[in-house]
């Protein structure tokens, strides 16, 4: 039957947009890889949406959705930083330490497959997460020109790699936006990051986004230690 294809044909728009976003950012724009980056997170969206309406999921298509996360939000990602840092400085060897954000998350969209624990909240930063603060990263740069030396600094994007690549495989709980019920008590970490990412976004557009990530992580850690204290650990 024809649907039962229809999720792995928008899985693979996912992986399409994950190549020609690595094909424009090796050309020199390193903005579009943002665009690329955007319009994959709407078919990984799609793909699963659709195989829960149409009820045919596949383990084919598990497999399918993880290579291609995998290229589109791990390997686009480190293309990005890669020609951000090999654009702005003379350093042969150093921009190829990033490629490690790819490495990581592959392992990091591996784990996922065999976590079980990652039903109600995630454990590590999700990859795609991940990709849209760093190709978000030249935005921010044009919206705070402040900020411009500091954010193409090429050790600086090197440190980054390193401690996302960290955060994708670490034990961290991060929130995941599944509402069991809309009470404030049970959400509000949720609402908070919801509130946050929406104040950013309509105060600084998509230069905003990497502000979102962040807050989002901070607001997990507070989460997390307010539980450990109700909790009595």
């Amino acid at each position: 039957m024809i649907k039962r294809h229809i999720p792995n044909t928008l899985t693979s728009l996912n992986l399409l947009s994950g190549m020609l976003g690595i094909f424009y950012v090796l050309e020199g724009y390193i903005q579009y890889g943002a665009y690329f980056i955007f319009l994959a997170a709407v078919f990984d969206f799609l793909d699963g949406f659709v195989a829960r309406i149409l009820k045919v999921h596949s383990e084919i298509g598990k497999e399918l959705d993880s290579l291609a996360d995998l290229v589109t939000f791990g390997v686009l990602p480190s293309f990005i930083l890669f020609q951000m840092i090999r654009t702005h400085s003379n350093l042969d060897y150093v921009p190829f330490f990033v490629f490690i954000v790819g490495l990581f998350s592959a392992i990091r969209l591996a784990k996922f497959n065999v976590d079980t624990r990652q039903s109600e909240r995630f454990i590590g930063v999700p990859t795609p997460a991940n990709a849209l603060l760093i190709s978000t990263l030249p935005f921010t740069a044009l919206t705070f020109p402040g900020l411009y030396g500091i954010i193409y600094q090429p050790y600086l994007l090197m440190g980054l790699a390193l401690l996302m690549s960290f955060l994708l495989v670490s034990e961290l709980p991060l929130i995941a936006l599944k509402f069991k019920n809309f009470s404030l008590r049970d959400n509000l970490f949720r609402y908070l990051t919801l509130v946050a990412g929406l104040v950013c976004l309509i105060a600084f557009g998509l230069g905003g986004i990497p502000f979102v990530i962040i807050v989002y992580i901070l607001l997990s850690v507070m989460e997390g230690l307010m539980k450990k204290n109700e909790a009595g650990i």
